[in-house]
């Protein structure tokens, strides 16, 4: 179901591929330096370690820490992915897709 109407695209590295992801490189390196030799004692620190994270040309970190417990191993039914609006992208399309949104006739 898609009440709101949105098309939302997918895109994920494959694994082990994550050198190649410009995030990694442009915003984890720096909260790795950034909290380099500071003992991480609470959820709080580490979040306002990485907060802190700033670099030259303007990078600003904000960061949440989540609570919620995700449930794992859901079996989706294959009706109800036949019923998604899912079209699968030429490039990797195991990992690339965009879900559009369904219309109904009204």
């Amino acid at each position: 179901m898609n009440p709101h109407g949105l098309e939302v695209t997918v895109a994920h590295y494959p694994t082990g591929a994550s050198k190649w992801n410009p995030v990694d490189h442009r915003l984890f390196s720096f909260i790795s330096g950034n909290w380099a030799g500071q003992p991480l004692t609470s959820y709080a620190k580490m979040i306002g370690l990485i907060e802190a994270t700033t670099t030259e040309p303007g990078l600003v970190v904000k960061a949440t820490l989540t609570r919620k417990v995700y449930l794992t191993k859901i079996k989706i039914s294959k009706e109800h992915m036949a019923a998604l609006n899912l079209h699968k992208h030429t490039t990797l399309p195991q990992w690339n897709y965009t879900i559009k949104p369904q219309f109904k006739n009204r």
